[in-house]
């Protein structure tokens, strides 16, 4: 094996999904993919062109932009493009424009398929989907080859009688705001009686109101059961010409999908979404798109999607509808006095943004700014926060927002900020810095963050005693372990007998992460990325690396999970789990992962 095999092999076998994958089967890979390097405003590949194979990038930055220019998301290390395109129809469904200077390996696309095929848990990545009669379905690059009806299906039913007359039920019909009704002889499933039914087989044949729905219904009407895939149901609808039907487990009734719910589960991506989001022109437009984001959560979870897959998702979306609010901003104030940066700290910042999100930004403005400057910035930054509260992501309870004048400021000021806090890091200080050592750009002018992220990140490194502050720091948030390893549940108010998978669970491991990454300067916000350079550059252990971040993905899934059950059951998701709603396995799994925590943050501790 040469030598550029040998480290094609090692960058693979570091990322997922490719580390699932036989070493056997990288080897063999490793002799067909070529690497690429490609420069600031290269195409790397133009919307509707043949893609010429899966790219997965090794280091840099990539615009993903539609047909107009419009930005929808950016990739980086780790990250992988060309997957959707490849198994559709082969062309770029995106375009993909390079920002910075990008390492890339290009896989065949035969290659690609063959993994596919060969290995389920690779192909589970991708969700794949039958390159049959699902294409003419429409149902390419959704969820229904993986999700089951009765992660799709309506449970709050409607019903009348065999006997109840046409016109009541049309009452009915209007009132509840709904296309249809089950037909019922007590428990026993008659018919379905649809809007349909009531203009062809009632209005255009002139009869009356009066006549009994068992005359109109269709009796004896197909169901499907809860445990098919959302597939078989599309396919069943299509193939009869129904647009609603039944589901059923045995005999009895236990739900309704219809057409539309699966049209619209075929736009709930995250591409979908985003692409969406561009095209509105007011805030509210895109609070409607926004509402689709729930189900989204609920269908890559159910899907088996890594944690992180989704939080990028998720963050991309944010990313879209700032980027948007920017554009509609400008628009309606005009250009700016002066360049700006837009940037985001907290969980969008380090792209781990989950179903429950606040906001956290910023502004950087050129050192040309002036006083009589701030106005136009101060109306730009409230119709940014604005909108994004509209949208659901709410206003910071600590008011780490642009709309505060403290966090809209020119350069230098940011510079003395950063200094201010390595120097003389007291409490506040080394809150502060937790946040916004997690900014990243998201709009504007990157060349006023990038010199100043790597100055502040040398001068934090160099600095023993503010290193210190912020280990002593990050050890504040403790696992929420108990005497004998059992859990130490919130004993009283709202989320008692809960543990907060937050706060105990995803914080820790992120304070941790930071602090690795200011050791070793690393310019990378993201968790994973943080703690596997850390790895990589010998600050933490390579066991004690792994640890952390299987342990991490363990609760951060978790807590995905829950999540996604809230949001089945109509509830808003939160980041409180009662430990009782877990197996034995589950409380095992997660009481490890916890330990984990606590022994990296006592080896940290002991290291200060």
């Amino acid at each position: 094996m040469s030598q550029d095999q040998s480290t094609i092999l090692d960058s693979l076998s570091r990322h997922a999904p490719f580390d699932m994958l036989p070493p056997e089967t990288l080897a063999v890979m490793a002799g067909e993919i070529e690497r690429i390097t490609a420069r600031p405003g290269d195409i790397l590949f133009r919307e509707g062109e043949p893609l010429k194979g899966l790219y997965f990038v090794e280091s840099g930055l990539l615009d993903i932009e539609s047909a107009n220019g419009d930005l929808i998301s950016q990739r980086g290390p780790g990250d992988i493009m060309g997957e959707r395109g490849l198994l559709r129809d082969g062309n770029a469904l995106l375009g993909a424009r390079v920002t910075e200077t990008v390492n890339l390996l290009l896989i065949p696309p035969k290659r690609f398929l063959a993994l596919l095929d060969d290995s389920p848990v690779f192909a589970e990545w991708f969700r794949p989907r039958p390159a049959t009669a699902a294409e003419d379905s429409g149902a390419q690059s959704t969820g229904l080859t993986a999700l089951q009806v009765s992660d799709l299906m309506v449970t709050s039913l409607f019903s009348c009688a065999p006997g109840d007359t046409v016109q009541s039920i049309a009452g009915t019909m209007r009132d509840k705001g709904i296309s249809s009704l089950l037909v019922m002889d007590g428990k026993v499933l008659m018919g379905i009686v649809t809007v349909h039914d009531l203009t062809n087989k009632v209005l255009a044949e002139g009869l009356n109101g009066d006549i009994p729905v068992s005359q109109v219904m269709t009796p004896n009407p197909i169901t499907i059961s809860p445990d098919a895939l959302g597939l078989d149901a599309l396919m069943l609808l299509a193939n009869h010409k129904f647009n609603h039907l039944p589901v059923a487990k045995g005999k009895r009734v236990v739900g309704m999908i219809t057409r539309t719910d699966l049209i619209r589960q075929q736009a709930t991506t995250a591409s979908h979404i985003a692409a969406d989001i561009v095209q509105c022109d007011s805030a509210e437009g895109m609070a409607k798109v926004m509402t689709r984001v729930p189900t989204l959560l609920t269908q890559l979870v159910s899907e088996g999607i890594k944690h992180q897959a989704i939080t990028r998702r998720i963050t991309n979306i944010t990313d879209a509808i700032t980027r948007r609010l920017l554009l509609l901003a400008e628009k309606k104030l005009g250009p700016p006095p002066v360049p700006y940066l837009w940037l985001a700290c907290g969980s969008q910042g380090r792209q781990e943004q989950t179903g429950v999100s606040d906001q956290d930004n910023c502004l950087i403005l050129d050192d040309a700014f002036q006083p009589e400057h701030d106005a136009y910035f101060a109306r730009l930054a409230q119709f940014v926060s604005d909108g994004l509260n509209t949208c659901g992501f709410i206003y910071c309870p600590g008011d780490m927002m642009a709309t505060n004048p403290r966090w809209r400021q020119p350069r230098k000021v940011w510079r003395n900020y950063f200094s201010g806090w390595i120097n003389e890091p007291d409490t506040e200080a080394q809150m502060l810095a937790s946040v916004m050592f997690d900014l990243r750009p998201i709009s504007g002018e990157a060349t006023l963050f990038d010199d100043l992220q790597r100055e502040v990140l040398d001068q934090a490194k160099s600095n023993s005693i503010f290193v210190a502050h912020m280990i002593s720091n990050s050890l504040k948030h403790t696992p929420p372990l108990s005497l004998f390893r059992g859990f130490a549940l919130i004993r009283s108010g709202e989320h008692k007998n809960t543990i907060d998978l937050k706060h105990s669970g995803v914080v820790p491991v992120v304070d941790l992460g930071r602090v690795y990454s200011l050791q070793g300067g690393f310019e990378v916000a993201n968790t994973r990325e943080r703690l596997k350079a850390a790895a990589d550059h010998g600050t933490i252990s390579t066991s004690g690396a792994m640890d952390l971040i299987d342990a991490y993905d363990m609760i951060a899934e978790t807590r995905l999970r829950h999540q996604a059950e809230q949001i089945r059951k109509d509830q808003k998701p939160d980041n409180f789990l009662p430990p009782t709603q877990l197996s034995e396995l589950e409380r095992n799994h997660l009481r490890e992962a916890f330990m984990v925590i606590k022994t990296m943050q006592s080896a940290l501790g002991r290291a200060s």
